[in-house]
């Protein structure tokens, strides 16, 4: 296990995952905090199965407001609920995306090596805003561009990333850059 930390100027705030990659798994913990949409702390745990798939995200988000938790599991058969609540939206998305977190960006891109051979793929994502938890499908797509760099492209936005060997974002301009080595 290892651990890597962003400043993410999404959220004019930082995040540090701790993880776990293995044949196709990947397992890791993070906590974030930032200020934008307004101030508050991030704690998650994230499992896949096999190729890379989401399994369970878990999410606590911490506010002036209070607490929100979150539990997003996908059945492995293209289901989806969160606090065992279905999600018909989402239904067929392989993958999470926790806003301003750079680590969900791993999991399309190793599951298809686009950091390393060109391709491009359209994905559906379960999406999950922060801090309030919600969850929205997100139609994505991700273009090798070179070596280490995949274009992230959803609806009018589009971005450069720069990923390192491994698939962990190096650079996401205007959300996240890396400050420390794996």
């Amino acid at each position: 296990m290892h651990a890597i930390s962003w400043e993410v100027s999404g959220s004019q705030g930082f995040e540090t995952a701790w993880v776990q990659l293995g044949e196709g798994v990947l397992r890791a913990r993070g906590r974030a905090v930032g200020t934008v949409p307004e101030p508050y702390w991030i704690s998650y745990a994230l499992e896949t199965g096999d190729g890379f798939v989401t399994r369970r995200l878990t999410v606590t988000a911490e506010t002036g407001d209070g607490a929100r938790e979150l539990d997003l599991r996908h059945d492995g058969q293209g289901g989806w609920t969160a606090n065992g609540e279905p999600l018909p939206a989402v239904d067929g998305a392989l993958d999470c995306d926790l806003g301003l977190c750079p680590l969900t960006n791993t999991m399309p891109v190793l599951r298809h090596g686009l950091h390393r051979e060109p391709g491009e793929r359209e994905f559906l994502m379960a999406w999950v805003s922060v801090p309030d938890l919600a969850v929205r499908p997100s139609r994505q797509t991700y273009t090798h561009l070179g070596p280490g760099r995949v274009r992230y492209a959803s609806g009018d936005f589009r971005s450069d990333v720069e990923f390192d060997e491994e698939g962990y974002v190096l650079d996401y301009p205007s959300l996240a850059t890396r400050l420390t080595a794996r």
